[in-house]
């Protein structure tokens, strides 16, 4: 029997590694990015183009590679920064596995030029799909500055499994910022197709949280700054206010690397309980600081989940620090002044002692102690009431309800204040029947009576009654008797359900009505959400917004949807971008779905609610002319029947 173990030739290990770490062209930058902080260097820049499907640069001023270096760093596991297998559990720096720039030069074509700043030469190198190319000596500045051209070239099944050129470029400008974000001392720019997204300087933390998420944002960070033996904590947490249902900043970084922890988010979220709605998530930029063998960043090819060794006693710490920050936040009373966009006007020269206007007042006037002549006229409504005081006055210390003692008015407890006042006649004996609404009386349980029920007696007929009598159980719940049943519908998913509809079909047909506002408003997107922005707007304007862009991920809500009265609009589309942004494997490709499922929960009725018969009525009767009435547009169940045989079964 033959051999058929066999070891893989290197272009094919590598093409598999690759799979492993370089995903999507966020990828490239994500790793060459990384490298080029462990180079030390203070200026990075990144130019794409068409989202990095054709070309990706990423340019650093470094301390370079040598000429041995720079073709050894393409070479699998080849590293600078471990040295025996101890070294995993000792990291100080973000790549080391050497594996990046094999894999980038597995998939695509490269071309690195880089120099140290004792070498009066260069070199360059260019390698394509794993294979040496040329290289050679050339003058260029230290640093280092690599080119990748056609990613995927020579795998086309991965090259067609990329998104669309938005959704990539919104993967990079997330990757970008997660490594600006904690990188504040370097400075950055994001380039694509010509167009500048990012120009960051070399700043502070807070500065640097400011210049990639905007100003609006400084006046809801409040700071955090904790160090214990286990680990040392710094950073930001947003104020209950800026709570949001979708799109909060959430970030945790640890020595330097940005992570996910779904475990201390909770941590952060407890501090929250009671302050902000349930659902509503607060933004959060918070960086940690342990002992690199304490950590264990190997776990995921993409090294953004990361194991402690000690979780709970970090969770404890988290907590017990955000909820420190919330509560000094709380304790201090502070008038805040939104100068977002004003310019810092500094005080000029000295100024005089300034001193609290003193008010002047009589403290034993009296206006009911005036001469009868100086007092003023009556009014309208007391001449009205003439002749009526006599009959009304002998009613103050009666009930404001027939017969109940729930407000009790002119009692001897109340001597002190109505002695002093002048008589003014009841509304109430006055008051016209058609002005004053009657107590409901009980609907008849013969009444209740649908067409679908059996009739009370062999003379009655079923189809007598043409306008079925619903029920609303606890504000939530449309109940209503059918042939199997009783029929239980909530009612919030199922006017989701028919303004999704409607709302989808007016964006298909560009023909939805726009309600012009008054006063426009204004809404800012950093440059992550502008990104989806620029997708979803056609989308938008079919559904009947009228907004325009204004720049600097500006745009002007000048019309919204008809039948949005008493909205947020500002924050209505804001969660519809979040929306989009949160789901980018899918949303930005069903813009219209997105669009349409945010109108519709924003617009359909809430739970507590209440709702008449006819309002009820006109519910039931839309859902059932929906396409699909069982489900709502986020899949949630819409109705559910209890069968008369269960009911029968329950009472014996």
């Amino acid at each position: 029997m033959s051999d058929i173990i066999q070891l893989l030739p290197d272009s094919v290990a590598n093409q598999i590694a690759a799979g492993e770490v370089i995903q999507r062209p966020a990828s490239v930058i994500k790793e060459l990015v990384e490298n080029s902080i462990d180079a030390g260097a203070t200026s990075i820049q990144v130019v794409c183009v068409d989202s990095g499907r054709t070309s990706i640069q990423v340019i650093d001023n470094g301390k370079g590679m040598s000429e041995t270096d720079a073709r050894l760093s393409f070479e699998r596991h080849a590293t600078s920064k471990i040295r025996k297998a101890d070294d995993l559990f000792n990291l100080h720096t973000m790549g080391f596995r050497g594996e990046a720039l094999a894999s980038i030069a597995a998939v695509a074509q490269v071309t690195l030029k880089t120099r140290m700043a004792d070498d009066d030469l260069g070199t360059q190198l260019s390698l394509a799909g794993s294979r040496f190319v040329s290289q050679e000596a050339c003058s260029c500045a230290v640093g280092s500055n690599f080119l990748i051209e056609n990613l995927f070239y020579n795998v086309p099944v991965r090259r067609k499994f990329l998104k669309s050129n938005a959704t990539e470029l919104n993967n990079i400008v997330t990757a970008f910022e997660r490594i600006a974000l904690v990188n504040p001392d370097v400075a950055f720019s994001l380039y694509n197709n010509d167009n500048e997204l990012y120009n960051l300087k070399a700043s502070g933390l807070r500065q640097r949280i400011v210049d990639v998420f905007g100003k609006k944002i400084n006046q809801h960070l409040l700071p955090i700054d904790i160090d214990t033996t286990m680990c040392k904590l710094t950073g930001f947490i947003g104020k209950p206010e800026s709570a949001r249902r979708k799109g909060a900043r959430q970030y945790f970084f640890v020595n330097g690397r940005y992570m996910k922890h779904p475990y201390f988010h909770k941590a952060v979220m407890t501090a929250y309980e009671r302050l902000v709605p349930e659902g509503d998530q607060v933004p959060y930029f918070i960086y940690f600081t342990v002992k690199p063998e304490d950590i264990d960043v190997n776990i995921h090819p993409t090294k953004t989940e990361i194991k402690f060794e000690n979780e709970p006693t970090i969770w404890q710490i988290l907590a017990a620090a955000v909820k420190d920050a919330v509560g000094m936040f709380s304790d201090v009373t502070a008038i805040e002044f939104d100068t977002e966009g004003q310019p810092d006007i500094p005080a000029l020269g000295t100024v005089d002692e300034v001193r609290a206007p003193k008010l002047q007042y009589n403290p034993s006037y009296n206006p009911f102690n005036e001469p009868q002549a100086r007092r003023s006229a009556p009014s309208e409504w007391e001449s009205m009431f003439e002749g009526l005081e006599s009959s009304s006055s002998r009613q103050r210390q009666t009930s404001l309800f027939d017969g109940g003692n729930d407000m009790i008015i002119g009692s001897k407890a109340n001597r002190s204040i109505t002695d002093t006042m002048p008589d003014i006649p009841d509304l109430q004996p006055v008051a016209s029947a058609a002005n004053v609404a009657p107590n409901p009386e009980p609907i008849p349980i013969a009444s209740r009576m649908t067409a679908t029920d059996e009739p009370s007696s062999p003379s009655s007929s079923p189809i007598e009654d043409k306008s079925p009598v619903h029920y609303q159980y606890k504000g939530q719940y449309i109940m209503t008797a059918v042939k199997s049943g009783l029929m239980i519908i909530d009612q919030h998913r199922a006017h989701m359900r028919i303004l999704y509809e409607r709302y989808t079909g007016q964006i298909n047909a560009h023909k939805s009505a726009t309600q012009k506002l008054m006063f426009p408003e204004s809404v800012q997107f950093a440059q992550s959400e502008d990104v989806v922005m620029q997708q979803l707007l056609p989308d938008l304007k079919s559904a009947g917004f009228d907004m325009s862009e204004l720049g600097g991920g500006v745009y002007s809500i000048c019309g919204v949807p008809s039948g949005l009265d008493g909205l947020d609009y500002v924050q209505l589309v804001q969660d519809i971008v979040a929306s989009a942004a949160d789901n980018t494997s899918s949303a930005l490709d069903h813009a219209t779905h997105t669009v349409a499922l945010c109108l519709a929960r924003s617009a359909a009725v809430t739970y507590g609610q209440v709702l008449g018969n006819d309002e009820m009525e006109n519910i039931v009767n839309d859902l059932f002319a929906c396409s699909n009435f069982n489900y709502a547009p986020d899949g949630s169940k819409i109705l559910s029947i209890l069968r008369q045989t269960d009911i029968q079964h329950m009472l014996g």
